[in-house]
């Protein structure tokens, strides 16, 4: 099983757990919503990206603002947090973490509700939640993670939308039917990214941009290009962006973006408009909109997807992007240097 392998087999993956809707159903008519204010949010890596994807998505859909913790303040500092009318949420494909899965003790030992969300149900961390969601998409054996990713910001999508209506989640999200086909179409882009990949060959660097609910795709997308293609990509909110990082682009500098239909969109093309026009940025563009496609010097197609659940489909173009900037640059997707698939921190 390769990391390409892993990457094609996100539709059926999210499939599956699109269809095991109703069990979050049954977890959200047991939290007592009306009872919580405020989620935290503990995870690292990857997931950490999960969680920057449920700010977004529980502040816009339930206007609950998302803190995402910081575990060292338990496992280090042994500090005591107060946690009243708090959901606590731990996100790991493994579970293995220590440190998460302190975040969670602590909220139990609090009287709040904890959900863990992991590839592995008998994990530490889900013996530690009072809920557990179980990603159920196999074995990940590639290092870096993929398909466990996409699952975990679909895991976050239909509890969400199980909050909204515990008696049917698809009902008050019914757009989550639509997400395997949007992930499967954009895999078919493949051919059109491993062309813009060949352009990171040479490059030592590169900043990747997004906004809003992308915000955490560029996150994931540049750690991506990092873990497996060892390219330095500095990721950046666009409104971020502006506040001085702007500054590393010259002539021909590569900034990636990932910029679909949405709220952000005119933000976004004003802020391509200057990285091209002004400062000679060379520029890959993903997006829904061929006019801002066109902007680039290189564009790839995002497919038809809800703003909120885009995300699940634009990272996928930025996995296979990493994975084809990987082999341009003669490195081993399969092998990356330095890293292991589980990191146990403290």
């Amino acid at each position: 099983m390769t990391l390409r392998d892993e990457i094609h087999e996100q539709p059926d993956a999210l499939a599956r757990l699109i269809d095991r809707a109703a069990s979050f159903g049954s977890i959200a008519a047991r939290l007592a919503t009306d009872e919580l204010d405020h989620v935290l949010v503990a995870a690292r890596g990857t997931s950490d990206h999960a969680a920057i994807y449920a700010q977004y998505l529980f502040g816009i859909h339930l206007g609950m603002p998302v803190g995402l913790a910081t575990p060292s303040v338990l496992s280090v500092y042994g500090a005591e947090l107060r946690l009243a009318r708090t959901l606590v949420i731990g996100i790991s494909q493994s579970g293995a973490s220590p440190d998460i899965v302190g975040v969670l003790d602590e909220g139990r030992r609090r009287g709040v509700p904890t959900i863990a969300i992991t590839n592995d149900a008998a994990s530490p961390l889900a013996a530690a939640a009072d809920e557990v969601i179980d990603l159920g998409v196999g074995p990940e054996r590639a290092v870096a993670a993929t398909k466990t990713y996409t699952a975990e910001l679909a895991a976050l999508a239909l509890l969400v939308a199980a909050i909204r209506d515990p008696s049917d989640p698809l009902r008050a999200d019914p757009a989550l039917h639509d997400v395997p086909a949007a992930v499967a179409a954009a895999l078919e882009t493949e051919t059109a990214i491993a062309a813009a990949a060949a352009e990171l060959a040479t490059a030592p660097a590169c900043v990747v941009v997004g906004r809003g609910y992308e915000y955490a795709t560029a996150r994931e997308w540049a750690l991506k290009l990092k873990e497996l293609a060892h390219v330095v990509a500095d990721p950046y909110s666009a409104a971020d962006f502006r506040h001085g990082p702007v500054a590393l682009v010259d002539e021909g500098f590569p900034v990636l973006a990932v910029a679909p239909s949405g709220r952000p969109a005119a933000d976004m093309e004003a802020l391509l408009r200057r990285v091209r026009d002004e400062l000679g940025a060379s520029l890959l563009v993903l997006s829904d909109v061929q006019a801002m496609r066109d902007m680039g010097t290189s564009g790839v197609p995002l497919p038809p997807l809800a703003e909120h659940l885009m995300p699940m489909a634009s990272i996928v173009c930025g996995q296979l992007h990493a994975l084809h900037a990987t082999l341009a640059r003669n490195h081993d997707p399969d092998h990356p240097r330095h890293i292991a698939k589980v990191t146990r921190t403290a």
